[in-house]
């Protein structure tokens, strides 16, 4: 920002064809919008609710079924264009979400939880409206107001007159609507690629599930034309194909054996498993000495790294240099494979073994699965080792293909998340 431009509502960001068109106005909510209180009273409306990140959604496609009873009477009635704010804290929302009605020409909301409102069309364009609200002004503005955990209901404490006091910043209608533009066709790119992901992720369910035997069969419905005369698949368990390793009991940790990155080793455990792929964001060290006082986990290029607490089943192959590292008490380790250690993981993800690990999660308060359960997963296998690391390489190739679709949506996402900070003032660097 130039120096003539410190303290001026103005963007960082601005289309050439509005340089020149001076300061945003900025209105409190209320100069700018009505509140909706029109209830459903008895006709019939597709029900609503907010998911965090994501916006408004059916309640079926939220909770698999309409929620609202005996008190769909109460619902307020939303158009197409029209707002609610949710009073429900979320990681992404502490002080609550906003979202706009876009794909439905009309909704209803539960009036306990949301505060719904409808924006003079003749100052603010809806779909420019939305991004403001994407970009949390509401919650930074609210919670000054919002006492840390005042909750009636399990709703936050937020009134009207704090809510329609948000200020709102604005230029011409003109450039609001390029915004729009700019942004929503953003949206449609990432909209776009994630449907991509969706599709590759359920070619790979696909695959997995006839690449390998299902219950009852001894080959899998697709085979490679190679080995199409290799026989049967063989029974097998786990524990015939690797070691299943675990921290022993007298030989776990405390929080003080937690140490600065540097001064130990990484701690695995089931935060570190996204997506069935290992994920190093907001790493724990151990001591050194905690470390190399159980050598039989410590953790190697190969190996399998399996969630026996928690997040039942879920895992991920060592398949890169990560430096010492070491597993938590939630975790095993598989290790000295004598079979395909790629192919033993996607055997570990199938259907076989994850039904087998269902079973598990819906038993007690913690699931659990002890190393001796573990050890006796069974499942087939092929004798011909040349057909494990064909089926290893196909699912491996995808999972790639995957991966690099799932990053090239991240840096799509962080480019909107660039263009919502620079195209939109920042009104505490206004207020000085």
């Amino acid at each position: 920002m130039s120096k003539n431009n410190e303290n001026k509502l103005v963007p960082r960001l601005r289309f050439p064809e509005f340089a020149m068109e001076g300061e945003w106005e900025i209105l409190p909510l209320s100069k700018l919008s009505y509140e909706i209180t029109e209830k459903t009273k008895g006709r019939k409306f597709k029900l609503m609710s907010i998911t965090s990140g994501v916006g408004l959604v059916s309640q079926i496609e939220k909770f698999g079924k309409e929620i609202a009873g005996n008190s769909y009477d109460n619902y307020y009635v939303l158009k197409k264009g029209d707002f609610a704010y949710n009073k429900s804290s979320t990681k992404l929302y502490p002080e609550g979400e906003v979202a706009m009605l876009e794909k439905e020409e009309n909704g209803a909301v539960p009036n306990s939880i949301f505060t719904c409102f409808s924006f003079d069309k003749n100052k603010i364009y809806p779909i420019f409206a939305k991004y403001p609200f994407i970009n949390n002004i509401h919650g930074r503005w609210l919670k000054k107001f919002i006492a840390v955990g005042a909750r009636a209901n399990g709703a936050l404490q937020v009134n009207s007159k704090d809510l329609f006091s948000i200020p709102f910043p604005y230029p011409s209608f003109k450039e609001q609507q390029k915004i729009a533009a700019c942004l929503s066709s953003l949206d449609d790119v990432i909209t776009a690629e994630s449907k991509k992901l969706e599709v590759l992720k359920e070619h790979k369910k696909g695959l997995l599930q006839n690449l390998f035997p299902q219950e009852g069969e001894t080959v899998p419905k697709l085979r490679f034309k190679e080995f199409e005369d290799s026989g049967e698949w063989v029974q097998t368990y786990l524990e015939e194909n690797c070691q299943v390793k675990g921290r022993i009991g007298f030989r776990g940790y405390t929080t003080e054996d937690l140490v600065g990155q540097g001064e130990g080793a990484l701690v695995l455990g089931g935060k570190h498993i996204q997506n069935q792929m290992l994920e190093l964001k907001n790493p724990t060290y151990l001591s050194w000495e905690k470390y190399y006082e159980s050598p039989e986990i410590m953790v190697e290029v190969g190996n399998i790294i399996f969630s026996q607490r928690g997040t039942l089943g879920d895992c991920a192959i060592i398949d890169k240099e990560i430096g010492p590292a070491t597993i938590n008490p939630s975790m095993v380790l598989l290790k000295n494979i004598n079979c395909n250690a790629k192919f033993l993981f996607f055997i570990l993800i199938s259907d076989r073994i994850q039904n087998e690990v269902q079973k598990y999660r819906a038993m007690g308060a913690i699931p659990m699965l002890s190393q001796k359960q573990i050890k006796e997963f069974s499942f087939l296998i092929p004798k011909n080792p040349e057909e494990q690391q064909k089926i290893a390489d196909t699912l491996s190739s995808l999972d790639n293909l995957i991966n690099s679709q799932s990053q090239k949506i991240e840096t799509l996402k962080l480019h909107k998340k660039g263009l919502l900070q620079g195209l939109f003032p920042d009104i505490n660097e206004h207020n000085g």
